[in-house]
């Protein structure tokens, strides 16, 4: 049976996010100290700890079959692949910015400013596309100390929450992308392996579709069935079980997790009592 290859970063914040999205996913793999290709026990999948840099060059020559890695990361490299889905965590920004005490109003206020950059392809492109004619200064590492010793006259990096560019007297000024780790795919993939990728992607999409919802139970009155079960529309229909007391009925469903208390507050306005809600493991649709 065919095995595909699945790159993650070897270090750093998107390594550990990863190896919980694989084991929630049911693949159990054990990654011993400093060891770079180990084999799941109980799924046709070999991980490779890669560079982070290293991965799309690695994705793009059918080293690997897959990696996990931002899309942020894949931007910049521009090579060849296909991002197959989004796994919604390490999200940031790459943005530019500049020191607190200069005013930067426009972006036009870029034109002929000397900008430091790890993302020297992205940020590019950015000003291309925004008619704008700046210095790229690309170096790598502490970025963000490059206006204060007179490098260049603002920045372009990852942002999460700020904090480092507040430490250094930066603040953001012009967002370039938003990016999240994601899935992606070689273009060159054994067609033999494309039923091992099926696989991984449906486990790995209820695992995500899991994470984004809840279990919502609660008690309503039977002529309020109708219109509570409007207000839930994730599955096809919501779950209904008589209670003892005349009249009123258990209504089980599920809520996406960024309307949860929208939803709550209209469940309560439509006569919805007692309402539960508890986390959900594993959803398979």
């Amino acid at each position: 049976m065919s095995t595909i290859r699945l790159a993650l970063q070897k270090s750093g914040r998107l390594k550990e996010e990863s190896l919980q999205l694989l084991k929630s996913a049911g693949i159990k793999i054990s990654n011993g100290k400093d060891r770079l290709k180990v084999k799941s026990h109980n799924f046709p999948l070999e991980v490779y700890f890669l560079r982070n840099g290293d991965i799309p060059q690695y994705l793009h020559d059918n080293v690997v079959d897959l990696a996990i890695i931002g899309q942020n990361t894949l931007i910049e490299k521009e090579l060849d692949y296909q991002e197959l889905m989004p796994l919604g965590f390490s999200k940031c920004r790459l943005s530019i910015a500049v020191p607190k005490e200069i005013s930067y109003t426009d972006i036009s206020d870029l034109s002929r400013r000397k900008i430091a950059t790890s993302y020297p392809n992205t940020l590019q492109s950015f000003l291309t596309k925004n008619k704008i004619q700046a210095d790229i200064h690309r170096i790598s590492g502490s970025v963000e100390i490059a206006p204060n010793i007179g490098l260049s006259d603002a920045i372009c990096d990852i942002v999460s929450t700020g904090s480092t560019l507040f430490k250094n007297g930066l603040e953001e000024a012009f967002e370039v992308l938003r990016s999240e780790a994601c899935l992606a795919k070689s273009l060159q993939i054994d067609a033999a392996k494309e039923s091992i990728v099926d696989k991984l992607l449906f486990r790995i999409k209820a695992v995500i579709k899991a994470k984004n919802s809840k279990y919502i139970l609660m008690n309503v009155p039977n002529d309020s069935i109708e219109a509570i079960g409007e207000i839930l529309p994730v599955l096809k229909s919501p779950t209904i079980l008589p209670l003892a007391k005349e009249g009123w009925s258990s209504l089980h469903s599920v809520i996406h997790e960024d309307r949860f208390w929208e939803v709550i507050d209209q469940l309560k306005e439509a006569g919805a009592e007692d309402i539960l809600v508890c986390p959900i493991e594993k959803m398979v649709l």
